[in-house]
């Protein structure tokens, strides 16, 4: 891979993570694997809501926490919005059906993924969140040659407090 394999952005509050994700919507339109990965409230689902809704679903937009996957249609791309939280062991996920997740253009974004072990696809991009006081850093990570296409749709985002985040 060549270029840049990671964008930070630092003190990033809600406002500014959801214009990241709305960045970011346009080259994930051709599909791949986004894995999300935070402690507890740090703006997994928040990002996943904004992404899903830039991409143009206007479907009620769930928390997959107790259902595990929600799929929504957004153009031909199939997105599958994973939340493994409650996942205890790698072999609970057999009964998924991840396999099938991925025919067709599809778009999975999975919450958790260190909870499936070596069950989910290998991920284009990993974002970490991590909190910094009332806002979160966020940190992106090309893992595939696609997931560094993806780094060039990331803008500086600007918090609602004027700081620049990057």
């Amino acid at each position: 891979m060549s270029g840049a394999r990671a964008r930070a952005f630092r003190a990033v509050d809600e406002p500014a993570l959801a214009a990241l994700a709305a960045d970011l919507a346009p080259a994930v339109r051709r599909g791949g694997v986004l894995h999300l990965d935070g402690e507890l409230g740090a703006g997994k689902t928040t990002f996943a809501r904004a992404l899903l809704k830039t991409l143009g679903v206007d479907a009620r937009i769930k928390s997959p926490t107790y259902s595990l996957i929600e799929s929504y249609p957004a153009g031909e791309l199939a997105v599958h919005h994973l939340d493994l939280y409650r996942i205890a062991d790698p072999g609970e996920l057999e009964w998924l059906g991840l396999a099938d997740l991925t025919i067709g253009p599809h778009l999975i974004v999975v919450e958790w993924p260190e909870r499936a072990g070596s069950a989910l696809p290998t991920p284009d991009m990993v974002l970490q969140l991590s909190h910094a006081g009332a806002v979160r850093d966020a940190v992106f990570s090309a893992q595939t040659p696609r997931g560094e296409g993806w780094l060039r749709f990331l803008q500086p985002a600007m918090s609602s407090t004027g700081n620049a985040s990057v």
